[in-house]
């Protein structure tokens, strides 16, 4: 990349700094949980539309998405982004960051995008945080073309490599039969025991779980009332592992410990996947690369491997299921937020702060950088085109 396009570039993406904060600081203040995302989605896609990309909202039959595209090159990359908030916890995850580090990303790489030889297109994907969007949208094409995508995340430090968890998500319901507590009790079937048993199962299951998974969960509904045998119980629980294929063999592991609280209390029990499961993430080491030499120039300073402060980088993404298919990043930005962490209520008060305003910023520009370095380096240009991760290894074909 000459002097002049890098220089184009930074310029491009200063000059929407007050835009893109504006954005940030709205979506914040209007949180949208999965699948709910109409004003961030619109307000995201319209910030794109002011830049002149060409924009097709609802894509993939998912009213939340969207696609919006500049350039006519040969080699096209794509940049996503995540507005969807947590329940109760608002922007605890920062996804305000995300959306507006998107564009920005996009804004300054929308005029040099032709010279370079670049399409560029943004996807706003819904429900990442438990709800699938980007594997809905990548089983249903709107990846397909795309030679490597890339997006930041917030988090307590900067950490470059993302190794995130795969993940299933688990919603899990118990029906019983009700009765008088007092006085006819023998005539209930308690379907509080039921995940109670289920818990205590799962607990001890943990001393023979290896020290990669994880599992965690919560009830949503514990009966009606104290005088009434628990009827309905409803939870969700994620189990976690360090791939998909060692999720594959532990998830059964704990669903059985769900169907031992359902035989011992006489209970009907449902298990349903809330999405599909979320894949380990597969970094491309060089696309990586780039990324941290761009985002080192720009000031950011990266945490020690091993560094506590810096596990954020292991959580769960539907990310890492586009990892699979094709050259992905998931670099995460420091904002300054220590003790606070994500999914928190007072990580969710940092990501409106100065160091999160400057993380919108250094992260637009470090992923434009590294699109314009890639688009015009011979070799890694040769290497995307081809399909190739950095690894070697052909991309996979999609399902």
């Amino acid at each position: 990349m000459t002097r002049d396009v890098r220089a184009a570039v930074t310029r491009a993406v200063a000059a929407a700094e007050k835009p893109l904060l504006a954005l940030s600081h709205r979506i914040h203040a209007h949180p949208e949980v999965a699948w709910e995302e109409e004003k961030a989605a619109r307000w995201t896609a319209e910030a794109l539309d002011a830049l002149g990309f060409r924009v097709t909202p609802g894509v993939c039959g998912l009213p939340t998405a969207f696609a919006a595209t500049a350039g006519s090159g040969p080699l096209h990359l794509a940049l996503c982004a995540e507005y969807d908030a947590l329940p109760g916890l608002g922007h605890a995850c920062g996804h305000n960051v995300i959306a507006a580090a998107a564009v920005g990303a996009a804004a300054g790489l929308a005029p040099v995008a032709d010279d370079l030889g670049l399409t560029v297109t943004v996807l706003g994907t819904p429900a990442e945080e438990g709800g699938g969007g980007k594997i809905l949208m990548l089983e249903r094409g709107a990846f397909d073309g795309v030679h490597a995508a890339m997006m930041v995340h917030p988090g307590p430090v900067d950490v470059a490599e993302a190794e995130p968890f795969a993940v299933a998500h688990l919603g899990v319901r118990y029906t019983g039969r009700a009765a008088h507590a007092a006085a006819y009790p023998e005539r209930g079937r308690n379907a509080a025991d039921a995940f109670t048993l289920a818990q205590v199962a799962i607990g001890l299951l943990r001393q023979q779980l290896p020290p990669s998974v994880r599992v965690h969960g919560l009830l949503t509904r514990g009966g009606e009332a104290p005088n009434a045998i628990p009827e309905r119980t409803e939870g969700r629980w994620y189990v976690r592992a360090e791939s998909l294929e060692e999720l594959t063999g532990v998830q059964p592991r704990v669903e059985d410990c769900f169907r031992a609280g359902a035989l011992a209390t006489a209970c009907e029990l449902v298990i349903e996947p809330e999405s599909p499961p979320y894949s380990e993430f597969r970094n491309d080491s060089e696309l990586l690369a780039v990324y941290r030499r761009n985002a080192t120039a720009l000031g950011r300073d990266f945490a020690a491997p091993g560094d506590p402060a810096g596990r954020m980088n292991r959580a769960s993404t539907d990310m890492g299921n586009v990892s699979r298919v094709l050259p992905a990043i998931h670099p995460y930005l420091g904002i300054g937020s220590l003790p606070a962490v994500n999914h928190q209520r007072e990580f969710a008060a940092h990501c409106v702060t100065a160091a999160a305003d400057r993380a919108v910023l250094d992260g637009a520009a470090a992923l434009a950088l590294t699109a314009a370095d890639v688009a015009g380096d011979p070799e890694q240009r040769r290497r995307l085109l081809a399909g190739r991760q950095s690894r070697g290894q052909p991309v996979a074909e999609r399902a």
